[in-house]
């Protein structure tokens, strides 16, 4: 089955509006009609520049990396998804690694938050993955499981449909070090598998499942070559306009 190939540049909390601009520009201006849907989730004070900026631009579709789980409120230093939508955001990544780790982002939360933005109309990229004593255990799969199972399965299969997956070995973000093809795809297989027990295979023969850890333009082919693998959320390499464009011409 044919599903859809993306590549995510997740440029958490980097670049000015200058640097954003003049990134957004070299992208659009070089990267032809990618053959993966090339989503850009820059920060919240980006986000209409960069959609001004992708008008016309083949390919290129606009993310968030966060949203808060109610719609409005006495909620300082947050964003909602009406907000978001608003922004003309069409993707919004959920349950980041870092956003569990630094900001204590539960399973039942990011359950409210995935809710939220498929009521929006939006598309949750939702992340999950393993640190290192859970990939040393050899539990890593059992970990991940629950994660899906926890935040994802509450969902009819009508909004899981609109659900893209990022797996993420979190002992892999931003340490250089990245899983290899074979260790992603033994993940993205026990992901699709499980979704199969849930939601049928019809359906997990749909979802995209991505991988995010340390892509870069050496690994991208090889990673993206895995018969799970559908694309890459990717972090610092997506900073850097000619390493980003390798990934996306990696497909």
């Amino acid at each position: 089955m044919s599903r859809q190939k993306i590549a995510a540049g997740n440029w958490k909390m980097n670049l000015t509006l200058e640097e954003g601009r003049l990134l957004v520009e070299a992208l659009t201006q070089s990267a032809g009609t990618p053959k993966a849907e090339v989503v850009l989730c820059p920060p919240f004070m980006h986000l209409t520049m960069v959609k001004s900026l992708l008008a016309g631009a083949d390919g290129f579709s606009l993310g968030a990396q966060n949203c808060h789980q109610e719609l409005k409120g006495a909620f300082t230093g947050e964003v909602s998804a009406p907000m978001l939508k608003s922004a003309g955001v069409e993707y919004v990544i959920l349950g980041h690694s870092e956003r569990r780790e630094y900001f204590g982002e539960t399973d039942a939360l990011l359950a409210k938050k995935v809710d939220r933005v498929l009521e929006e109309g939006l598309r949750p990229i939702f992340c999950c993955g393993e640190p290192l004593p859970i990939r040393e255990e050899g539990t890593h799969v059992a970990h991940v499981r629950a994660q899906i199972s926890a935040s994802l399965f509450h969902l009819s299969p009508d909004l899981f449909s609109r659900i893209v997956i990022a797996y993420e070995p979190i002992w892999a973000i931003g340490t250089g070090r990245t899983a290899s093809p074979e260790q992603a795809q033994e993940m993205h297989s026990a992901i699709r598998s499980l979704l199969a027990e849930h939601f049928g295979a019809e359906m997990a023969g749909q979802t995209p499942i991505l991988y995010g850890g340390s892509v870069n333009a050496g690994n991208a082919a090889s990673l993206f070559s895995q018969p799970d693998v559908d694309g890459g959320l990717v972090g610092g390499a997506s900073l850097k306009t000619e390493e980003f464009l390798q990934i996306v011409r990696s497909f």
